[in-house]
C-alpha cells in the first residue's frame, strides 16, 4: 500500500489526522469524501483565497542570504507581500501545502490560514485555537523556511468573527508537528483503517460520518463501550431517483435542472441537487451536457428496457477507495469468506420471508413458519454454497406456495391467481408484478454498491455472469420480502393495481405503462417509510438502510466487523 501513497502529503490532512486519525486515513488512503454544512461554508469562506493572486520574492541561498539580508528586507518592507493560493512543497519533511494567504512583517514571512467559525475560549484553549489547526498552521511555517524564508509565527483568520489570532511557532509547537507528521505517514503506509473514535463529540459534525459510521461500526466491533447508538445521518436521504418512460422523451440540462421534453415540450423538470440517480425506460434520449453534469455530482443514470429489464448502467469514474475493490477481489475469491457472506444473505432473506408471511397471512400458515424457521438455520450452518442454493430453493417453495394467502379474499380476482413463482416471461399478472419491483430493487442496490465504491458485477453468493450486477443481487437477498413482496401485497390488497394494469401476449404477462407508474409510486412510498434498525435502535428510511448495509459489508471485507449482520425486521 506504501506504493500508493504521496510522498509529500499535505498539511490540510495533518489536521484531519490530529483531529481524527480514522477520518484522515478515509480521506487521504481510501479517498472518500462527502460534504456537509461546514464543508461548504469552509469552501464558501476561501472563494477569494484559493485564487492565485500576488508572488513571493525568490529566497536567497544560505551564502547570499547574510550580505543580501538588509536588501531583502527594505524590498519587503517597501513592497508589503500579498500573496494567495501559494504551494510550497519539501521532500525532507515529506509535506506540501497550499497556504491561503502569504503576508510579510519586517523582512519575515506570515502564513494566515481562512478558518469558518470563531476562535475558541481562551479559557478553555490558552493557545487560541485547537490543536489540529495549529500543527497546520506551523507546517506551513515550516515549509516556507525549508524554501528559504523566515517564518516565525502565523495567523490563524476566523471568518464568522473577522478575528486574526497570532501564533508563535515555538519549539514545542514544532515538535508537536513533525512527530504527528511522521505519525501520520506511518498510519498511511500501515494500510490498516484506525478504528473509530468511542462515544466522540467530534462525530456529529463530521462530514464523512455516514461513511465511517462510528458507533455502528463500535457496536459490530463489540467494545466494551456501553455507549448508545447515535444517528449521526439524516433519516431520509434528500436526493430521489427520477424515473423518464415513455417514447420519444429527451432530457436536456437548463442551468441547475433536468428538463424532460416531448417533441420539444417540457413536460417535468428535476432540480440536479435533488437527483439521485436516474432511470430511463426505453428509448430516452439524453443530452451530452446533461450526461456530463450528472456524472460530475456521481448520478449514475440506468437503462432498462420498457418492461424494467436492466440493459445497461452509465457510472461517473470509479470511486477512488481502490483499497475497498482489491479487498472484495481477494475475498471473492476465497471460499470461506464467499460463504460465510452467502450464509447472511440467505438467512436474511428466509428470516425476513418467515416474518411477512406471519404478519400478513389470513389463513393457518403454522406450519410453514416452523419449515421456514428450519431452513434458516440450516442456512446459518450449510457447508457449501451448493448445499445453500438447495436450501435458499426450498425456502423459496414453501414461501411462495403460501404466497396468496396474503392477499385479501375479495382482492383476489380470477385474474390475480398465483400459484407459483415463474419469470423469464412472467405468465401472470403477480408474477410479472413481482419480476418489475425485483428489477426496481435490483437498480437501487447497484446504486447503492456502486455509491459506496464496490464493483457491482462480482459478488459472494451469486457467481460472476456477464452482464450480472452479482454483488447487487446479493444485498438485494435480504431485502426481497421487506420491499418487493411488500409493495405487491399492498398493491393488490388496496386495490391500487388492476387486471386492466396488464397487457399479456404470446403467454407472457407485462404491466402496462400506466401500470408501471403506479408501481413505481408505491415502491418509492415503500423505500421513504421509515423504520427502526433492529441493531442500532434509530430509525431510517429503507432507502438509506441500502447504503448502510452495503458500507457495513465494506466495514466486514475491511476486517474491522467480525460478522455482516443482514437487516432483518423483528
Amino acid at each position: 500500500m506504501a506504493d500508493a501513497i504521496a510522498e509529500q502529503l499535505p498539511a490540510r490532512m495533518l489536521n484531519e489526522f490530529a483531529y481524527c486519525p480514522r477520518l484522515f486515513y478515509l480521506e487521504y488512503v481510501q479517498q472518500e469524501w462527502a460534504h456537509n454544512v461546514d464543508t461548504l461554508e469552509g469552501r464558501f469562506v476561501h472563494r477569494r483565497v484559493d485564487k492565485l493572486q500576488g508572488d513571493l520574492p525568490d529566497a536567497s541561498s544560505p551564502e547570499d542570504k547574510i550580505k543580501e539580508a538588509k536588501i531583502q528586507e527594505d524590498k519587503i518592507l517597501e513592497d508589503k507581500i500579498h500573496a494567495r493560493s501559494v504551494t510550497l512543497g519539501s521532500e525532507r519533511l515529506g509535506a506540501i501545502a497550499r497556504i491561503d494567504l502569504i503576508e510579510s512583517d519586517g523582512g519575515k514571512l506570515v502564513p494566515v490560514d481562512y478558518k469558518r467559525g470563531s476562535p475558541p475560549d481562551r479559557d478553555r484553549v490558552p493557545e487560541g485555537a485547537y490543536e489540529p489547526d495549529l500543527v497546520q498552521l506551523c507546517l506551513q511555517g515550516l515549509l516556507l523556511r525549508e524554501n528559504g524564508y523566515d517564518s516565525d509565527y502565523g495567523i490563524i483568520y476566523f471568518a464568522e468573527t473577522r478575528t486574526r489570532v497570532r501564533i508563535e511557532f515555538t519549539e514545542e509547537l514544532i515538535a508537536r508537528t513533525l512527530r504527528l507528521l511522521e505519525e501520520a505517514r506511518r498510519v498511511a503506509q500501515s494500510g490498516q483503517i484506525p478504528p473509530p473514535l468511542v462515544a466522540s463529540p467530534k462525530c456529529p459534525r463530521c462530514s464523512l460520518v455516514g461513511i465511517c459510521l462510528p458507533d455502528e461500526t463500535n457496536l459490530l466491533r463489540e467494545t466494551e463501550s456501553e455507549a448508545p447508538v447515535r444517528r449521526l445521518v439524516p433519516a431520509r436521504d434528500d436526493k430521489l431517483p427520477v424515473y423518464v418512460q415513455g417514447h420519444g422523451h429527451q432530457i436536456g440540462l437548463n442551468g441547475e435542472v433536468l428538463e424532460i421534453r416531448t417533441k420539444g415540450e417540457v413536460v417535468a423538470t428535476a432540480r440536479l441537487i435533488e437527483v439521485s440517480h436516474l432511470c430511463l425506460f426505453g428509448n430516452v434520449q439524453l443530452s451530452a451536457q446533461a450526461l456530463r453534469e450528472l456524472a460530475a455530482r456521481d448520478a449514475i443514470i440506468i437503462h432498462l428496457s420498457y418492461g424494467g429489464w436492466l440493459v445497461a448502467v452509465t457510472t461517473p469514474p470509479p470511486s477512488k477507495n481502490i483499497e475497498l475493490r482489491r479487498r472484495q477481489f481477494q475475498a471473492a475469491s476465497e471460499d470461506e469468506t464467499c460463504l460465510h457472506l452467502a450464509r447472511a444473505f440467505v438467512a436474511g432473506k428466509i428470516r425476513n420471508s418467515r416474518t411477512l408471511l406471519r404478519r400478513n397471512a389470513r389463513a393457518p400458515v403454522e406450519a410453514t413458519l416452523r419449515r421456514l424457521a428450519m431452513l434458516r438455520r440450516r442456512a446459518e450452518t450449510a457447508i457449501s454454497l451448493a448445499t445453500l442454493l438447495g436450501v435458499e430453493g426450498t425456502a423459496a417453495r414453501e414461501y411462495f406456495a403460501n404466497f396468496s394467502k396474503m392477499f385479501k379474499l375479495e382482492a383476489s380476482a380470477p385474474a390475480f391467481d398465483f400459484e407459483s413463482r415463474n419469470r423469464r416471461p412472467p405468465r401472470d399478472p403477480i408474477n410479472a408484478l413481482l419480476s418489475f419491483l425485483y428489477s426496481m430493487l435490483l437498480k437501487d442496490l447497484l446504486a447503492a454498491v456502486v455509491g459506496v465504491g464496490f464493483d457491482p458485477y462480482l459478488g459472494f453468493y451469486h457467481q460472476p455472469k456477464y452482464g450480472r450486477p452479482a454483488l447487487a443481487l446479493d444485498l438485494m437477498e435480504e431485502f426481497r420480502p421487506l420491499i418487493a413482496d411488500s409493495v405487491a401485497i399492498s398493491l393488490i390488497n388496496n386495490g391500487e393495481i388492476r387486471p386492466s394494469d396488464f397487457i399479456a401476449r404470446a403467454g407472457s404477462v407485462a404491466l402496462t405503462e400506466q401500470g408501471r407508474k403506479r408501481v413505481i409510486e408505491a415502491y418509492e412510498r415503500r423505500l421513504d417509510t421509515l423504520v427502526t434498525h433492529p441493531l442500532f435502535g434509530y430509525q431510517m428510511s429503507y432507502r438509506r438502510i441500502f447504503e448502510v448495509q452495503a458500507r457495513l459489508l465494506g466495514r466486514f471485507l475491511m476486517g474491522e466487523i467480525n460478522a455482516y449482520p443482514p437487516f432483518c425486521t423483528r
